[in-house]
């Protein structure tokens, strides 16, 4: 097994260090950097890696307008007033509470500061003291603890449940500022997961969801993980979930997209086998996400996570026009899955990316063939 694993680094090393194409039998060779057979990205207008944010899975201007503000001049009104214009029901709140709570608990973390000192995130604790009953704040704060949890405490450990309980305590607090908000329900899905809620109630609370917001793509991704083997469920009860959600899917929603994420979850933990993507579960759940990306709408929220996971599942299948037609689209921002889940997450973004223009080129593609 370690060595499939060395096979696969050197496979994908070489693929940022200078990936090649050759139309030969649709093949990719390696050339040297700087060769004039080199696939090169910034071909395409792509951002070079160190340019990338990682801090997102796509582009929302008046957060990071917001964001950079509130963490130059440690005042959070502006936070609270970008969470109060945004629509209670929808995918964005959802993303800039997850968005205000991170940078809180990074600068945390970087800044752990003592009593006389500034700790990072000082600002969200004068926002709570000073605006109590502000729901923005509340809900920010509840995710605050979550994420803590989940950064600075072991699973399983004293330390862990406690925080999470005191978060749920903040869910409680937040719904009750926001009756019909579906957020601190969502924020509580983690802390189900965490604190390992018995099924009753866990669908206790996801029916509290559904009655706020049925067709919330990121509720659904937050409930899925509950359900995997990994967590409290199964491969087939992930499935189901998914394969539910996607059925009922109303037109134009993203949920189609949910059994991809749900095989996303069940991978095995090493398959270079390339027929194992081009199997009917795998191509049947790429096929459900680009039927929900080509039917979304082009300022869903949600739509750059599913092109992200695409892209990952195109590449490995060797789809590299269709991977291509993913990555115009959301190049610059890597915070989605599945880059999230690594150490360096430009990098390994890049990695892909190298090996999508290595094998678009390779089969005659050129940034003359590309449509934007």
């Amino acid at each position: 097994m370690e060595i499939l694993w060395f096979l696969f680094a050197v496979i994908m090393i070489g693929a940022v260090l200078g990936p090649v194409l050759l139309r030969r039998r649709g093949g990719i060779r390696q050339v040297a950097p700087g060769s004039p057979d080199a696939a090169d990205p910034a071909n395409y207008g792509f951002l070079r890696q160190e340019e990338l944010d990682i801090r997102m899975p796509g582009p929302d201007a008046d957060l990071l307008e917001v964001l950079d503000l509130v963490q130059r001049t440690q005042e959070w009104k502006a936070a609270s007033q970008l969470l109060a214009g945004t629509e209670t029901h929808g995918e964005r709140r959802w993303q800039r509470v997850q968005a205000f709570a991170g940078a809180a608990s990074l600068e945390l973390q970087q800044r752990p500061g003592g009593v006389s000192d500034n700790p990072g995130g000082q600002w969200l604790r004068v926002w709570r003291a000073e605006t109590p009953k502000d729901a923005g704040g509340a809900a920010v704060h509840a995710e605050f603890l979550v994420q803590q949890a989940w950064r600075t405490a072991a699973q399983g450990t004293d330390e862990f449940r406690i925080i999470l309980e005191e978060a749920k305590e903040a869910c409680a607090q937040a719904a009750l500022l926001s009756p019909g908000d579906p957020v601190p329900y969502i924020i509580e899905l983690s802390i189900a997961r965490g604190l390992a809620y018995p099924r009753e109630e866990f669908e206790q609370l996801w029916l509290k969801i559904l009655d706020r917001a049925p067709a919330h793509m990121g509720a659904h991704l937050a409930a899925l993980h509950y359900w995997c083997e990994k967590w409290h469920g199964s491969r087939d009860l992930a499935y189901d979930f998914a394969e539910a959600a996607a059925a009922r899917a109303p037109r134009g929603s993203l949920l189609a997209a949910l059994p991809l994420f749900g095989v996303y979850e069940h991978l095995p933990e090493v398959n270079l086998v390339r027929g194992f993507y081009e199997s009917e579960v795998v191509t049947k759940a790429v096929e459900g996400a680009l039927f929900a990306v080509h039917s979304a709408r082009a300022d869903d929220p949600m739509l750059a996570h599913v092109r992200h996971l695409l892209v990952f599942f195109l590449v490995r299948s060797q789809r590299w026009s269709e991977a291509m037609n993913q990555l115009v689209h959301v190049d610059g921002h890597v915070g989605a899955l599945p880059w999230t889940l690594s150490e360096d997450p430009a990098s390994d973004y890049a990695v892909y990316r190298a090996l999508a223009v290595a094998g678009y080129e390779a089969n005659g593609g050129s940034p003359a063939t590309l449509p934007h």
